[in-house]
């Protein structure tokens, strides 16, 4: 739907409803037909939920409810003013709004609303519930303006995102049309003879049989493209051509085609009539190389007629399609399932707060001039402005940042230019300035640098479509004029500023510049804005003596703890020494562990020393691959530059929620810059836990209950030497274990046991085996475990392991009979007020805070969260309340002794209520000991426990 027929739908709309009142009699068929016939929701009943079930006490009914967009909408009749509270069935007078707020405060925590909306049919108010005091502030679209002001209520229905499923289900049915292309090629290959074969490559071509084959299929698929987009002189001018050829002189034909394709029109005379229909494209595409093309099957030739050429090229996304391309013909993807790329969503995660979102307000603010010759000015400026920024992406894979941030500005200088014309103007007067040029980029996989090319002219062409169908001015595409500047190399052993290596070791064996025709020169060059999706390589998994680990010392050459840091860390390192005092800003997407435990204090306490601040974050979320595997990576977003800063910040949660705040530090916290160091002992004066116990003996002291059975079965003087063996796993979700401790034994008995005698020489055996020397001498003590922690009495223990739903790590008891493994921590001795500050909201917010992740679950140190965690100063009265409420806990808990700690702390939706009381009171008491307001958030009170760390850190009481 045009805007056109946009806006002529919502004048319709509005007209009809003018005069129409009765709630319960409209208010279905009002919001049905508005979303429909105004926003073009095909089937508005799937979308929009009428009379969704909310407990309120008894069982209420919200009016409508879009799950996808997270919209909740109190409908009343056109004659209730909207500001009057009136009397519900409770007895309590609210507002509309405040009838809906309460609906909204009792739905599921993945329910709870993104917008508000109240409507009386002539008046429709827009709660925003991202801001400080959605009720106080909302924005007002009247029926009447509807037709000039549709674009409000827009988010409704957020069609942006439906385009974008669109686009992402053409481009991924495109991904497996070049990957039959690629499968017919592939097989006429003829591999040499030393070729090596594997999973990703059967037939074992050579590396440049591979590189001729993903060549071949992208300018099978330009050319492809290009007919549709109409490119060529016809719609089916490629198509045509391969069909005018028989059999054995399509090779032919097809090599004659790609030498017309990269010669100027005016050097063409020696060529066929049939190449006629072809421009000269430029750009490198087609040039001339020395590539290895086979003989064309007709399996081939009708994959490309019959299979791919029937399919619309052109609707294809330049920025979904580059990266599945390329996932499609790489030998390692294709084996992981192949359909490999970044969703349109998560790149606007980083270009939006990076760069749009400010772009788009200065020309909202422009369009907000009532002189159309100002306005004219401004929009002129506007757009000299948006043309001449530069962007770089030094991990570019397939250019999909790129293209992305290209589409989007494009789009908004034709925004602006429409902007600029006569109410009536068919055409806009102009040009349009913003061009593939200002997109940089460094790939170290040179299939990858094509395609992010490819990706970027394709962009470029659906960009001059639109110019042409908006300006006096019309674009021409081909041949191209414009660069895409994508450098193949190691971004972290080259110079950013100038694109040329930072030593001899930085070029690979041939080939570096091929294809890259700017900035290869030595001249300085400074970027406006740096972003993109770094490789993700944990510290741990990258070997000694590896590349990536000689780029991790090369770019924290001399920085103490560096080798603790993930890989995407010096991508960080790289774009601070550029961007130092030059205004450039960056963003990348990151692993989570850089804002958590000892890499949060190494890599941004080096920065922020350094003049370097935090601009806006992301906390931790899913990054999905968008592959067939469905691979999730728990990340971040960081937005960070040099120098001066902006008053706000803005950080958001998960669900896409945000907050402005006035700083955000290295744990992606509103709270001061202050780094939390790992300590071996607590900061305060509290008994110290402990790990438990760790038998490195591979898993022959440990049974579980059917396995112990059958011991016992031939042994069963051992019984007295099986203890229950408890991890965060059987602790939480009470899966049975046992361990056979063998320690206490004397050899006498012991060799009176020949089952367990069994056991200690594979014990014995398993430790000579190691590589570890520290593993090989514990061999001297077989019936011994390498860490030993046997707590006399009752003893708090702590799970090393938890999940992020959970608003309380499950904390308990167990007795000195049960051994725990080195899963949990242990407090030997721990009393109910040591219990009672641990499992309250304010140790697990520090807790959550600072910890290491896996994935998103918690991992709780002792070193990091324990040690370091501000315990409160309590009198005597504020301790007796703590150990009270942490009785109650407890008391709580042994109402339901057939429910595991799962099951009880699944979720705090989900928990019982008695046990929910009875945390709510202990986080009142420990609460009230710090002297914190009981309605703080739970970000104030992690900034109030900086504070105090900060304080006890130093000394201080």
């Amino acid at each position: 739907m045009t805007q056109a027929e946009q806006a002529k739908a919502a004048k319709e709309f509005a007209e009809f409803w003018a005069d129409k009142d009765g709630e319960k009699q409209y208010a279905q068929q009002f919001w049905t037909s508005l979303l429909r016939d105004v926003y073009g929701v095909a089937q508005p009943e799937k979308v929009l939920d009428f009379e969704k079930h909310v407990k309120v006490g008894t069982v209420k009914f919200i009016d409508g409810y879009i799950a996808e967009t997270r919209t909740l909408i109190e409908q009343k009749g056109a004659k209730i003013n909207l500001d009057e509270a009136e009397g519900q069935s409770d007895g309590e007078a609210l507002t509309p709004y405040q009838q809906a707020k309460r609906y909204d405060d009792n739905l599921p925590r993945d329910e709870k609303s993104r917008w508000i909306v109240v409507s009386n049919f002539r008046e429709i108010r827009i709660h925003n519930m991202n801001q400080e005091e959605p009720g106080k502030s909302y924005e007002r679209v009247m029926l009447a303006d509807l037709p000039k002001e549709y674009y409000r209520l827009q988010f409704l229905v957020d069609q942006k995102n439906e385009n974008i499923r669109r686009e992402e289900e053409i481009s991924i049915k495109a991904g497996r049309l070049v990957e039959k292309l690629y499968d017919a090629l592939y097989k006429e290959f003829i591999p040499p003879a030393e070729a090596v074969k594997t999973d990703g490559n059967p037939l074992g071509l050579s590396e440049s049989q591979l590189r001729s084959l993903n060549i071949l299929c992208v300018r099978i698929v330009f050319c492809l493209y290009a007919e549709d987009a109409g490119l060529f002189a016809s719609r089916t001018a490629f198509e045509d051509f391969i069909k005018s050829f028989n059999l054995p002189n399509v090779r032919k034909g097809l090599i004659e085609l790609f030498k017309a394709l990269d010669t100027p029109t005016e050097s063409r005379d020696q060529y066929d009539e049939s190449l006629k229909p072809f421009p000269y494209v430029n750009g490198g595409l087609f040039k001339d190389e020395n590539i290895e093309i086979p003989t064309f099957t007709q399996e081939i030739v009708d994959t490309i007629v019959k299979v791919c050429a029937p399919f619309n090229w052109s609707e294809i996304s330049p920025t979904i399609f580059g990266a599945v391309f390329e996932s499609t013909l790489n030998p390692e993807t294709r084996r992981k399932g192949g359909m490999h790329y970044t969703s349109i969503q998560n790149i606007h995660k980083v270009i939006d707060p990076l760069f749009m979102d400010g772009l788009k307000a200065e020309l909202a603010e422009i369009k907000k001039i009532v002189s159309l010759k100002e306005r004219r000015v401004a929009i002129s400026a506007f757009q000299d402005k948006i043309s001449s920024l530069t962007f770089l992406d030094p991990a570019c894979g397939s250019g999909n940042f790129l293209t992305e941030s290209y589409l989007s500005l494009a789009k908004l200088e034709m925004e602006a230019l429409e902007a600029s014309k006569d109410t009536g103007d068919m055409f806009v007067s102009g040009q349009a300035k913003v061009d593939i040029s200002q997109f940089y980029g460094i790939e170290i996989n040179d299939f990858a640098v094509t395609v992010a090319k490819t990706a970027l002219w394709i962009a470029e062409s659906q960009v001059a479509n639109v110019v042409n169908e908006i300006l006096i001015q019309k674009k021409k595409f081909l041949p191209l004029t414009t660069n895409a500047f994508i450098m193949e190399g190691n971004a972290l052993r080259l110079d950013w500023a100038t694109l040329k290596p930072l030593d001899a070791d930085a070029l690979p064996a041939e080939g570096l510049f091929t294809g890259f025709t700017s900035r290869t020169d030595g001249t300085a060059h400074t970027y406006d804005y740096i972003m993109g999706n770094p490789p993700f390589v944990g510290a741990r998994w990258m070997e000694a003596g590896s590349a990536q680990k000689l780029d991790m010392e090369k770019a924290f050459a001399g920085i103490n703890g560096s080798g603790n840091l993930d890989y995407v860390c010096a991508w960080y390192k790289r774009a601070s020494e550029l961007i130092k005092c030059s205004g450039t800003k960056a963003a990348f997407v990151s692993t989570n562990s850089i804002t958590q435990g000892e890499q949060a204090a190494i890599l941004w306490k080096l920065l922020f020393a350094d003049g370097f601040h935090i601009d806006f974050a992301w906390r931790t979320f899913k990054w999905d691959s968008e592959s067939t595997e469905k691979a999730h990576v728990h990340c971040v977003i960081v937005g960070f530059s040099h120098g001066v800063q902006s008053k706000t910040k803005r950080l958001f949660n998960a669900d896409g929620t945000y907050k402005d705040v006035g700083n955000i530090n290295g744990y992606l916290l509103d709270a001061s810059n202050t780094f939390i160091e790992s300590v071996k002992t607590p900061l305060c004066d509290v008994p110290e836990v402990g790990i438990g116990n760790k038998p490195i003996d591979g898993g022959n002291y440990i049974f579980t209950q059917e396995e112990k059975y059958e011991f016992l079965k031939k042994e069963p003087k051992a019984e007295k030497y099986f203890h229950q063996y408890i991890g965060s796993e059987e602790f939480i979700n009470g899966k049975i274990r046992y361990i056979l401790w063998l320690g206490d034994c004397q050899p006498s008995e012991l060799f009176n046991l020949p089952e367990c005698m069994k056991r200690v020489d594979a014990v014995r055996n398993y430790r000579l085996a190691s590589t570890s020397a520290p593993t090989v001498k514990l061999a001297e003590k077989p019936t011994r475990f390498h860490v030993e922690n046997f707590p006399k009495g009752n003893y708090i223990v702590i799970p090393q392991v938890s999940s992020e739903r959970r608003k309380y790590i499950p904390i308990g008891y167990l007795d000195e009979n049960v051994i725990c493994s080195d899963k949990v921590r242990i407090l030997p001795n721990g009393t109910l007020y040591h219990f009672g500050i641990l499992t309250s909201n304010v140790h697990n917010a520090w807790m959550r805070a600072i910890c290491c992740r896996l994935k998103s679950d918690y991992s709780y140190t002792v070193n990091n969260v324990y040690n370091t965690f501000p315990w409160p100063p309590v009198t005597d009265t504020q301790k007796a309340k703590i150990e009270q409420t942490a009785q109650a806990i407890l008391d709580a808990r042994a109402k339901y002794p057939d429910c595991t700690f799962a099951q009880l702390y699944g979720d705090k939706a989900y928990m019982f209520s008695d046990l929910v009381k009875a945390h709510e009171a202990n986080d009142r008491a420990v609460m009230s000991a710090y002297g914190f307001d009981p309605k703080m958030s739970e970000s104030e009170i992690v900034s109030e426990l900086f504070k105090l760390y900060e304080k006890l850190s130093k000394g201080g009481k």
